[in-house]
């Protein structure tokens, strides 16, 4: 296969690790992070937003996240989305200012979230194979074509299969030390 073809299919296998550390990220571990309330979604203005485009997202202690909202009309909007989130974060909202404490994790939590993280991680993985799917049947169709010799086919089939390999592994230590972040106590 062409280099610029594999380098094609690479970048691809890439986005789809990028997608998944994104997915972990919005995970709850025990540690408060400006990420957890990424895919909050605020009705503000008539449409959906994210609370990054409402108001400034900080974390000033390990079990504490703030959000200072900028319209003072969308401190209820934000409190609500936050409540409505399903991460079992309870905000209080002072003035302009949204605190949002971190609860303990409970033991049963910690257990749904690591079957949560190995989902994100098994979407991961069907997106990596799907993409070496794509590159092996292109490359069934170029050998057809004549385009490529069988050989030529085989040796890049394995160029691609290596790929897939090295990426399903990134997967699989990204889901491992997720997995132990969660489960620390």
């Amino acid at each position: 296969m062409a280099g610029a073809d594999l380098e094609e299919y690479r970048r691809r296998m890439v986005g789809a690790l990028d997608v998944l550390r994104k997915e972990f990220a919005g995970l709850r571990t025990g540690r408060a992070s400006a990420d957890l309330l990424n895919p909050v979604m605020v009705d503000a203005y008539g449409q959906h937003m994210p609370i990054s485009r409402i108001g400034t997202v900080n974390v000033p202690e390990p079990r504490l996240i703030t959000v200072q909202v900028w319209d003072r009309g969308m401190v209820k909007a934000v409190d609500k989305a936050i409540r409505d989130s399903g991460l079992g974060l309870n905000p209080i909202s002072e003035g302009q200012t949204i605190r949002v404490p971190l609860p303990d994790l409970t033991s049963d939590r910690r257990k749904e979230l690591s079957k949560v993280a190995h989902k994100y991680a098994e979407a991961a993985r069907v997106s990596i194979r799907n993409i070496r799917r794509d590159a092996m049947d292109l490359l069934k169709r170029i050998e057809k074509d004549g385009d490529i010799s069988q050989d030529e086919q085989r040796k890049s089939g394995a160029e691609v299969q290596a790929l897939t390999d090295e990426h399903i592994k990134k997967v699989d230590e990204l889901l491992h030390a997720k997995e132990k972040d969660i489960l620390q106590v």
